[in-house]
């Protein structure tokens, strides 16, 4: 058993911290890489599994503590699995809606059943910024890609998101349903039984 009672989110992304301490639960707390440093690290890795371990190696350099870091994406099967790794700046940056909107527009006439679509999340877990051996916990969840977009929760490409198993769109979900369904959530319940939270 590791036990942890704090560990910095290698993430300023205030939506992701809230998420991801919903499902971490109350035993252990998660703060910001934000409070240490506003500087992103270069993603440089070509996989989730390699871009997490990057920024976790950052987030715990930067704080000094253990280290969580979540690289997660959309891979799409009629784009080979783009946007992938890049999802965050598929769009150069301009953020979710010009994402989803590239998105919708690369995939103009694909029918519904070419339409397949996963949420994929890679969670790395360091001890110390050297740790020879991070924790590595992967997430998946399976659906497609709407042709508009639908709801008005979430973030990312949520509202393009269907849901087989609820019949609706990611971003129609409340948040305590999604955090029991998402891709994160998957890769958290790992996580937590690797840390004996579960």
């Amino acid at each position: 058993m590791i036990n942890f009672t704090q560990l910095v989110l290698a993430s300023h992304n205030a939506g992701k911290l809230k998420e991801l301490q919903a499902m971490l639960g109350g035993a252990v707390q998660l703060r910001s890489v934000g409070e240490f440093s506003q500087v992103e690290p270069e993603e440089t890795g070509l996989s989730f599994v390699e871009n997490a371990i990057l920024k976790a190696r950052n987030a715990a350099r930067l704080s000094g503590l253990p280290a969580l870091a979540d690289d997660s994406g959309l891979a799409v099967d009629f784009l080979g699995g783009a946007p992938g790794i890049y999802s965050a700046r598929y769009a150069d940056g301009q953020g979710d809606a010009a994402n989803n909107a590239k998105l919708l527009d690369a995939l103009q006439g694909v029918p519904d059943e070419q339409r397949g679509a996963q949420f994929v999340c890679v969670l790395a877990l360091v001890r110390h910024a050297n740790d020879p051996l991070p924790i590595l916990c992967e997430g998946l969840w399976h659906g497609r890609i709407l042709h508009a977009a639908s709801g008005a929760h979430g973030f990312g490409y949520d509202p393009l998101f269907w849901v087989p198993e609820r019949n609706c769109s990611s971003a129609e979900l409340d948040p305590t349903q999604k955090n029991q369904l998402s891709h994160r959530a998957r890769a958290m319940a790992l996580l937590r039984q690797r840390l004996s939270l579960a």
